[in-house]
């Protein structure tokens, strides 16, 4: 990794050195392009009969690689290796636990460029955007270890009770509670699989680790970076399938004790209600996508608010859970923002997302990019009206991979798409009469993830105080809505975007992957 910190918010003017680092990367991967890719069972590599062909979703003629895809066989030998591997792994001192967490966290780090090159082709995410979620990694692994260090493991002493003649001493002690499911998204499919597998095995579960089909390479390196720092055989385990088999295979399973689950709100209350419904209800993190807004009043710095709506809103291209989705503006400066909005809109540089003059690439898949062309159908109609972009495939150079235009389009506020999450390069925007029927808007919905201001500093408190959201920023530049780093910002929804109200890398997240066992011991 460079000698600066990378986070999200530092990576705007990183230097040459880490460009040099990522097209020689890039350079030397293609060598493994094509290659079969196994499972990871019981420290075992397991190449299965059949393998799923992932193609650069920049360029659909290059063959990334054929990845083994489980069955639910497989399913079932990796819980149960996890299982096996469970009572040794709780046993070993957590102290020795944490130096195999430290350990994961460098091989991440020397890996690093690699690593982001692998992503970048297998996502179609810029260099700082594949970059940044490795980093993200790095960070994870050594900020739970920190953690577990702060807090004694979560092995507290308790007072004494007062008992007459006896001593009665007394503890509070969080213990794992077994095997740890973890499925995980396609767009951050390293960072989404390794800040819960982390903090899983630092709190000394073992893991399954169920990748997502359209970015199966991810799990893949996490896997080789764990194996080798020392992580024992079967404490991690890696498939790769479908969430309809190999999902709802780890969802219904006996074997597994908890779950950590990043997706859609339907899957994520589904996976909720039926762990509910056992015969006792086992641990569900879910955390289950946005619908994320940003309010500009009048008071607020346009220049700001342009660039933080423009990284947010098409960064990954739209194709983040905190992306910025809908834009309120209060109607005095509404034609002015949108005017700073669709010439910084311009400005964007779309193509193969390898090269540093490109900042964005393409949408991931095939259905993600039909349904980009419906949404943009839709913001045709109904009183709506596309401002800027709207277009699939628009020049000749883009036509071997799924590249739609950044998109601003004006709807009225009863469109129907101002309550779907879309996953795509599309950001709506609307005039509000004041900042007060911008906040009911802002707040009005099933999701609670990221929201953003722009304001002045009394409307910025106003503005923290009535907000429904999880992760909020203000006046922020480098992002309205997105950007948030370990350590530095929580990350987790409230209402329908998140189960349980803790976030990722808070210094409350571990605390949901153990159980208390309050201890009383007597001695005459």
């Amino acid at each position: 990794m460079p000698t600066f910190k990378l986070t999200y918010s530092t990576m705007f003017a990183p230097p040459r050195e880490l460009h040099d680092r990522f097209d020689a990367a890039v350079a030397a991967l293609g060598g493994a392009f094509g290659k079969e890719h196994p499972l990871h069972i019981g420290g075992k590599e397991v190449f299965a009969p059949r393998m799923l062909e992932k193609y650069d979703p920049a360029d659909h003629r290059r063959l990334l690689g054929k990845f083994s895809l489980a069955t639910e066989a497989d399913a079932d030998a990796a819980v149960a290796a996890a299982r096996a591997a469970s009572p040794g792994w709780r046993a070993t001192p957590w102290q020795d636990r944490m130096q195999v967490m430290r350990k994961a966290s460098r091989i991440v780090e020397e890996r690093a460029y690699d690593i982001a090159a692998a992503l970048s082709f297998e996502v179609g995410k810029n260099r700082m955007e594949a970059l940044g979620e490795v980093g993200e990694v790095v960070d994870f692994f050594s900020l739970f270890a920190d953690q577990m260090e702060q807090n004694g493991a979560y092995d507290r002493p308790l007072p004494n009770d007062p008992v007459a003649g006896f001593t009665s001493t007394n503890r509070s002690v969080l213990k794992p509670y077994g095997v740890w499911a973890v499925i995980v998204p396609f767009n951050f499919p390293f960072a989404l699989a390794g800040g819960p597998v982390a903090a899983a095995l630092a709190t000394g579960n073992t893991v399954v680790l169920k990748g997502a089909v359209d970015t199966p390479w991810s799990g893949v390196l996490l896997a080789e970076c764990l194996r080798d720092a020392g992580v024992p055989a079967g404490a991690f385990n890696y498939l790769l399938g479908d969430g309809a088999t190999i999902g709802q295979r780890l969802v219904e399973h006996d074997g597994v004790d908890g779950i950590t689950f990043t997706g859609s709100r339907e899957v994520g209350m589904r996976i909720l209600r039926a762990q509910a419904a056992r015969a006792y209800p086992r641990p569900s993190i879910c955390e289950m996508g946005g619908k994320n807004a940003v309010l500009v009043t009048a008071h607020g710095n346009l220049d700001d608010a342009t660039q933080g709506i423009v990284r947010s809103a098409f960064g990954l291209t739209g194709q983040k859970c905190s992306a910025l989705s809908r834009i309120y503006v209060e109607s005095p400066v509404y034609q002015h923002l949108v005017d700073k909005i669709r010439e910084a809109m311009a400005k964007i540089a779309v193509g193969t997302p390898q090269e540093e003059r490109h900042w964005m690439g393409p949408i991931a898949s095939q259905a993600a990019f039909d349904r980009y062309g419906r949404y943009v159908a839709a913001l045709s109609r109904d009183g709506a009206v596309v401002l800027a972009g709207g277009r699939q495939r628009w020049r000749d150079d883009l036509q071997h991979g799924w590249f739609c235009e950044p998109t601003l389009a004006r709807a009225p506020l009863d469109h129907a798409l101002w309550q779907q999450e879309m996953f795509a390069p599309i950001v709506m925007i609307a005039p509000v009469a004041s900042k007060e029927e911008g906040m009911e808007l802002v707040n009005d919905g099933e999701f609670g993830l990221t929201a953003g201001f722009y304001g002045s500093p009394h409307e910025t408190e106003w503005f923290y105080d009535n907000v429904e959201a999880g992760v909020a920023y203000s006046n922020r530049p480098q992002g309205a809505t997105t950007g948030a780093w370990p350590g530095y910002q929580a990350f987790g929804g409230w209402k329908g975007s998140g189960s349980t109200g803790k976030a990722l890398a808070s210094f409350y997240y571990l605390g949901q992957y153990m159980r208390e066992q309050s201890q009383t011991r007597v001695q005459r």
